[in-house]
Parts: C-alpha cells; sequence; structure tokens
C-alpha cells in the first residue's frame, strides 16, 4: 500500500503518465516537459517547482503566493488562470473553497520562471495536468491507510503541506542502501522528491503526518513516463508505528502467498 500503483484517469488524455511500484531500478530519463523530473540536458533541480512550503502559502488563504499575471518578459504565449479544484479536503474558511486549489497554468509557469527553468508555455498545461493527477493518487493513497485502520471513519482533511525534495526521508535512505547493496532488486535513483502532509481526522481531531516519496520508474512500451508514489504514515506515534508494522507484515505475508501458490 505505500508504493502505489494505478493507471490515469480516464478523463485524462491518454499520454498522462501511470503511476508504479520502484521496487526495480529505473534509468529512465522523464521528458523535458515534466517539471518535477531533472531533465539530463538541463540539470534541473530534480524537485516539484511550486514551493509547497509556509513560506510559500497565503496565511489568510494557504494558498500559493504565485502572480496570476506573467512575471517574465519571455513568455508570448497567455496562459489560463483558472485553477482546478481537487478532491482533497482542506480546513473550512469563508473566503476558500473545502477543497485545496492546485495552481494555474499561469501560477505554475510563474513558478518555474522563479526557479530559472525555461520552459515553452505550450507544455505548461500538461505539466500542471501531470502534476495535479500525481498528488490525486498521493491522497488517494493516504485515504487507503486511513480506510484501513477505521472504515467508519470520515475522510480526513489535509491540514498542511511542505515539500521537503534536498531532505531524504529514513525509508529512503534505506532504500538507497539497498540499491547499493542489491542493484537487480530495489532502486539506485534516490526520490526526485518528498511532501510532508499533515491531515486531520475530524471524528478525532488528531493530526498525522504523512510522508509521500516520489520516484520515476520505468517508462511504458510506449515510452511514456511512469511516477511511483511511496505513501505512508510517519513514524511520529505507537499507533502510526503499529500501522506500518501492520500492513508490512500483511503485504510481505500475501506476496509470500502469491509466489507459494499453484500456477
Amino acid at each position: 500500500m505505500g508504493q502505489s500503483a494505478s493507471q490515469p484517469s480516464p478523463a485524462l488524455p491518454p499520454s498522462h503518465p501511470p503511476v508504479s511500484p520502484h521496487a526495480s531500478p529505473s534509468d529512465a530519463s522523464p521528458p523535458p516537459s515534466c517539471p518535477m523530473h531533472k531533465s539530463q540536458e538541463q540539470q534541473r533541480p530534480a524537485q516539484c517547482p511550486v514551493q509547497h512550503d509556509s513560506g510559500a502559502l497565503n496565511p489568510h488563504n494557504q494558498m500559493p503566493l504565485l502572480a496570476q499575471h506573467p512575471t517574465s518578459s519571455a513568455q508570448t504565449v497567455a496562459l489560463p488562470t483558472e485553477r482546478t479544484i481537487s478532491s482533497i479536503p482542506r480546513p473550512p474558511t469563508p473566503d476558500a473553497p473545502n477543497k485545496w486549489e492546485y495552481p494555474s497554468p499561469q501560477q505554475f509557469y510563474n513558478a518555474l520562471v522563479r526557479k530559472g527553468w525555461e520552459t515553452p508555455e505550450e507544455h505548461v498545461e500538461t505539466m500542471v495536468d501531470i502534476h495535479n493527477f500525481i498528488n490525486e493518487e498521493a491522497w488517494r493513497e493516504v485515504c487507503k491507510w486511513e480506510a484501513q485502520r477505521d472504515a467508519t471513519a470520515p475522510e480526513p482533511i489535509l491540514e498542511r503541506f511542505q515539500g521537503k525534495p534536498g531532505d531524504l526521508s529514513p525509508k529512503a535512505r534505506i532504500l538507497l542502501l539497498a540499491g547499493y547493496l542489491f542493484p537487480s532488486h530495489f532502486n539506485t535513483e534516490p526520490p526526485f522528491d518528498r511532501h510532508d502532509w499533515i491531515i486531520r481526522r475530524p471524528n478525532t481531531s488528531e493530526e498525522v503526518r504523512y510522508v509521500i516519496d516520489y520516484y520515476t520508474a520505468p517508462p511504458t512500451p510506449h515510452g511514456d513516463p511512469v511516477y511511483s508514489l511511496d505513501v505512508r504514515p510517519a513514524l511520529d506515534s505507537v499507533d502510526s508505528i503499529r500501522q506500518r508494522i501492520r500492513v508490512a507484515t500483511k503485504e510481505a505475508w500475501e506476496n509470500f502467498a502469491s509466489k507459494e501458490a499453484p500456477q
């Protein structure tokens, strides 16, 4: 459950990438149009261009402080300013919807410019779709963890989030070491991004931190990029530790049983 695999929504164009586990090594290069990857030609930092930290959010509405107008004289194509409303619940406020909003293509492009990433304007809308799709998949994985803990509990609320692209999680460090020792069985590349999401359980008001590591995986036979999400509750409490052990034990047993089953 921590490492998810899923196909894009039918509402998305077929060129959108699926999400795949990262248990095997990958040396696939992501397409230059994807903002959350490192292009070998351009040597961009491997992280999401939209800063998901407290300094990048309006303290009143918790939205990214990104302009809705062009901020670069190099921009020659007008980009949409409409923001897509996600499926992810957020804390209620009088002047904002009850779901988180994704950056508009114009805001996304401004974030790229701010980081010094030269990106053709015609690719930005596709990049935004990929960014939004991956975050929707991450939220589905969070909800799976929460439902396994208590299937009767209401859907959690994403209180706040923070991007930590340069800060490897303990699990990512362990997987990198495993990849170094056993490169044929584990990924040898670090995650290209990391987010920490703080959710609140409405029935108890308890806040729980989730760690999300974003990986690349081998592309599809058609050459489409593939991403892997490793989503799990952080080891911040006894309850989260028990849940991680329970899920890991269940997955290990299911893998063992599937191998032992007659073909």
